[in-house]
C-alpha cells in the first residue's frame, strides 16, 4: 500500500458496527456456505492507525459470500452502485474465482444490516482494495466444495475440477455434483485463511472480458430504483427552511399561514423548520408561506479574492517529498520559471440530488439513501435521533451519481428527524438549489512552481508548492535532482477559517489541481526549451510505465513532433491516480474573437493492471473526459462570503452533448498485475491537457480553471500568437 494512494482518505471515524448477531445472521440466511473473511476491514483500520487517525477496535468485522441452496451465489458488500459499475465487475471477480456463471451472482450492496462494514465508496478503491479479498473469499469457498465434492463423490480432490457451478471428476465427467446440492440444507462457518489459494490471472475466463453492465437495463427502462423512488404508506414529503447564506442564523419564524393550509403539517425542532404533506407540491407551497428572518454575518470573501485570502491564511506547510538542493539547482538552471495556477469552487452537481426516505417503527428506524457511506449515514442519523446504531438500519439503493458530494448524508438525518418527529414515513429529496448551496465544493486552491532547465533540456530544479487542494497526485513525476514539494492548508476539507463553506472530495480529489499545475509548467519549459512536449516529457522521465502510456497515446493519436505553439491545437498531459497511468492528448479549435474553445478529439492511454472490465473501463474514461470538461472550461461557483449564486444549471453549466469530443481509449495490456482503480484517474489530466492544447493553439496560456472565454481572450490579448 502506498502512501500515495492513501494520502486523501480519512479514516477518523472508522467504526466497526455489525448489527446482527453471527446466529442471527446465519438464521436470516438459510441454508447454504457462508464463508467469513476480514483482511478487507483490517487493511483499512491498519492503514487508519498508521496515519494517526483514532480507531475503535472491532469486535467483529466480516464479510460474507453465500452459495445457496438453489446454486445462487450471493455477494454481500458495503460498497454502492454509484454508476462507476461495481455491480458487474464485482461479480465478474466473483463468478471467476469460485467457477459458476456470472449469471448466477447476486449482489447485495450498502445495506446496513446484511453487508459488512464498509468505509464508503470513493477513492477507486473498490475493484483493487475489496475486490481481491472477496477473490480469497471465493477460493476459499472452493476449497470448501472441493473438500464436500470428494465426500459426496468418494473421490480424491486432485482428481476433480469445478466449472460452472459444479464438481466432476475429471476421469470420469458423468461422476459429478453441483454446488446446490452440496449446500442443501447445510451450514458451514470458517473463517478465511490469511493467505488463501487463488486462480492466476491467466486462469480467468470471465474477468478481463467486455461486458454489458447488468444494471444497463434497468437503467434505460426506468426500473431501476432510486431514493426518490421508495413510497411508503402514508408517506410525507418534505420541504425545509433553508437559511439564504452559509452562518446565517435563524432570528424569527413564522409559520401561521403555513399551519392553516389542509392536511400540511408544520414540524420544528430547534432550527429545523420544516412543512409536510401528502403531495410535494402542496409542501412546496406551503413553504412559501412560511416568514423567516435571518442574521446574516458581514462577508467580505467572493470568488475573487478568495486566492489571495487563501494564501495568507494557510498554515506553514508540510513536505511531502524533497530531494538534492534547491539552490544547487538553481545554479544548474538556465532557465527559471516562476508561476502561479489557480482553480475556482467546484461542484459536484449529479444528477441525482441528495434524497433520503425514513420510516420509525418503535424503536427501529430504515433509512433509504442516496449515499456514498451508508455506515456513515448510519452512525449520523442514529445519532440524531438518539437509536442505538444497530437500530438503524440504511438501505443503499441505486445512486444516481456521487462524485464525493455524497459522502455526506444530511439528507439522511433530516429525514430520519423529521419521521420521528412526525410519526410518518418522511421523504427529503433536495431541490437543485439546495444541492448547490449544500454542496462540499472542490475546494478553490492556489499551486506556486518555481522551476528550471539545463541547455540540454533537462529539468534540474522543482519548487512546488500546494495551497488546500491536498496532495495527491503533488509528487513530483519526473526525474528532478533537486526539488520540493510542500502541501498547504490539509486537504481538501481546509483548515478552520479557510473557506467560506463546506468542501470536500471531488472525484480524484486534489489530483485535478496538481496536474493542472504540473502539466502546464511542463509545457512552460517544453516550450521555452525549443522542444516538442512529447519529447520534453520523454527525455525527463525514466519511469517505465509512464514511458509507455505517454508512447501508447501518442500512437493512437498519431503525433507529429512539434514545438508549442504550432498553431494546431494539441496539447498533451499526463499523471497517475488510483495506481492507474493516464496519458491524454486532445485536439482543441479556439475561436480568438469569442475566447471559446471546442474540444475537438480526446485520446486516452491507461494502465490500470489488471483491466476486470474493458468495456466497463471504457465508460469510466469517456465519462471522465465528458466530465472533465466542465470544471477545464466552465463549472465555477461565484459567491460572496456564505451566498452562493449559482443555483441551478442556468448559471453553472455543465457539459453539453454539444461539446463532446470524439473519444478513443487505448487500454494497455498488464493482465499480470493487479487491478488498480479506474473511475477516477481519467478525469485528472483534462484540465491541463486543454490548457496546453490552447496554447498550442493561440501562444496564450491560462492560469486559472475553468479557462472560460473571457480568461482566454485576456489570455490571448496579453500574449499574443
Amino acid at each position: 500500500m502506498k502512501k500515495d494512494e492513501y494520502m486523501d482518505l480519512d479514516f477518523s471515524d472508522i467504526k466497526v458496527n455489525f448489527p446482527l448477531k453471527r446466529r442471527e445472521f446465519l438464521k436470516l440466511l438459510g441454508g447454504g456456505i457462508v464463508i467469513l473473511f476480514s483482511p478487507y476491514d483490517i487493511v483499512a483500520i491498519q492503514e487508519g492507525q498508521r496515519r494517526g487517525f483514532r480507531q475503535r477496535t472491532p469486535e467483529d468485522f466480516n464479510a460474507f459470500l453465500r452459495i445457496g441452496e438453489n446454486g445462487r451465489v450471493t455477494c454481500f458488500t458495503g460498497k454502492t452502485e454509484l454508476g462507476q459499475g461495481v455491480v458487474t465487475s464485482l461479480a465478474q471477480m466473483l463468478a471467476d474465482e469460485l467457477n459458476v456463471p456470472l449469471d448466477s451472482v447476486d449482489m447485495v450492496m450498502g445495506d446496513t444490516d446484511l453487508c459488512p462494514w464498509d468505509m464508503g465508496t470513493f477513492g477507486s478503491l473498490t475493484t483493487r482494495m475489496f475486490g481481491p479479498i472477496m477473490r480469497a473469499a471465493a477460493a476459499e469457498a472452493r476449497a470448501v466444495l472441493m473438500e464436500l465434492a470428494a465426500e459426496y463423490l468418494q473421490t480424491p480432490a486432485d482428481r476433480l475440477k469445478a466449472k460452472d457451478g459444479v464438481i466432476f471428476d475429471k476421469t470420469q465427467n458423468k461422476n459429478k455434483v453441483t454446488y446446490a446440492q452440496l449446500t442443501k440444507g447445510k451450514k458451514i462457518q470458517r473463517h478465511l485463511k490469511e493467505k488463501a489459494i487463488v486462480e492466476k490471472n491467466s486462469e480467468f475466463t470471465i474477468v478481463g472480458k467486455p461486458l454489458l453492465r447488468r444494471d444497463a437495463m434497468e437503467k434505460v427502462t426506468g426500473e431501476a430504483k432510486f431514493a426518490g423512488d421508495i413510497r411508503l404508506p402514508g408517506m410525507l414529503y418534505a420541504r425545509i427552511l433553508r437559511p439564504p447564506a452559509h452562518r446565517a442564523k435563524l432570528k424569527s419564524v413564522d409559520t401561521t399561514a403555513s399551519k392553516k393550509m389542509k392536511d400540511v403539517r408544520v414540524v420544528q425542532e430547534g432550527d429545523l423548520v420544516a412543512v409536510l404533506h401528502e403531495h410535494p407540491d402542496e409542501a412546496e407551497k406551503a413553504l412559501a408561506k412560511v416568514k423567516a428572518q435571518y442574521e446574516k454575518p458581514e462577508e467580505k470573501l467572493d470568488d475573487k479574492t478568495i486566492f489571495d485570502h487563501l494564501v495568507n491564511v494557510a498554515p506553514e506547510g508540510e513536505a511531502v517529498a524533497h530531494g538534492g538542493n534547491l539552490s544547487d539547482g538553481e545554479k544548474l538552471a538556465s532557465e527559471i520559471f516562476e508561476e502561479t495556477y489557480l482553480n475556482s469552487y467546484v461542484a459536484h452537481s449529479p444528477i441525482e440530488t441528495h434524497t433520503a426516505v425514513a420510516q420509525i417503527e418503535g424503536d427501529k428506524a430504515t433509512v433509504w439513501a442516496s449515499t456514498q457511506r451508508p455506515f456513515g449515514a448510519q452512525e449520523e442519523v442514529a445519532q440524531a435521533i438518539g437509536f442505538p446504531s444497530k437500530n438503524v438500519r440504511v438501505i443503499t439503493p441505486f445512486v444516481g451519481g456521487g462524485f464525493g458530494g455524497k459522502n455526506q448524508n444530511q439528507q439522511a438525518v433530516e429525514a430520519a428527524r423529521l419521521a420521528k418527529l412526525a410519526g410518518k414515513p418522511v421523504q427529503v429529496a433536495w431541490t437543485r438549489a439546495e444541492e448547490f448551496f449544500y454542496d462540499t465544493f472542490r475546494p478553490a486552491a492556489v499551486v506556486k512552481i518555481k522551476s528550471g532547465i539545463n541547455r540540454q533540456g533537462k529539468i534540474v530544479l522543482w519548487d512546488y508548492i500546494v495551497y488546500f487542494a491536498g496532495e495527491r497526485g503533488s509528487t513530483k513525476l519526473y526525474e528532478i535532482p533537486h526539488h520540493r514539494t510542500i502541501f498547504s492548508g490539509g486537504s481538501w476539507r481546509g483548515t478552520p477559517g479557510s473557506h467560506p463553506f463546506s468542501t470536500g472530495a471531488w472525484r480524484a480529489p486534489a489530483n485535478n489541481t496538481n496536474t493542472f499545475a504540473r502539466e502546464s509548467q511542463i509545457d512552460i519549459m517544453a516550450s521555452k526549451a525549443g522542444m516538442d512536449p512529447l519529447e520534453f516529457r520523454l527525455k525527463n522521465l525514466s519511469d517505465k510505465r509512464m514511458r509507455r502510456v505517454l508512447e501508447a497515446a501518442a500512437k493512437e493519436f498519431g503525433w507529429t513532433p512539434s514545438k508549442a505553439p504550432s498553431g494546431r491545437g494539441c496539447g498533451i498531459s499526463c499523471g497517475i491516480d488510483a495506481g492507474t497511468y493516464v496519458a491524454h492528448i486532445a485536439e482543441v479549435e479556439v475561436d480568438r474573437k469569442k475566447g471559446s474553445a471546442q474540444v475537438k478529439r480526446v485520446v486516452c492511454a491507461q494502465e490500470m493492471g489488471l483491466c476486470v472490465n474493458p468495456a466497463g473501463a471504457k465508460l469510466q474514461i469517456e465519462g471522465c473526459i465528458t466530465m472533465g470538461l466542465g470544471y477545464a472550461l466552465t463549472e465555477e461557483i461565484h459567491f460572496k462570503g456564505g451566498e452562493i449564486f449559482d443555483t441551478n444549471f442556468d448559471t453553472y453549466e455543465i457539459t453539453r452533448f454539444s461539446w463532446q469530443p470524439k473519444i478513443e481509449t487505448v487500454i494497455i495490456d498488464a493482465k499480470d498485475s493487479p487491478p488498480q482503480g479506474g473511475g477516477e484517474p481519467a478525469i485528472i489530466c483534462m484540465g491541463a491537457v486543454v490548457a496546453n492544447a490552447i496554447y498550442d493553439a493561440t501562444g496564450a496560456r491560462v492560469f486559472q480553471l475553468p479557462m472560460t472565454p473571457e480568461r482566454i481572450k485576456k489570455a490571448i490579448g496579453v500574449r499574443p500568437l
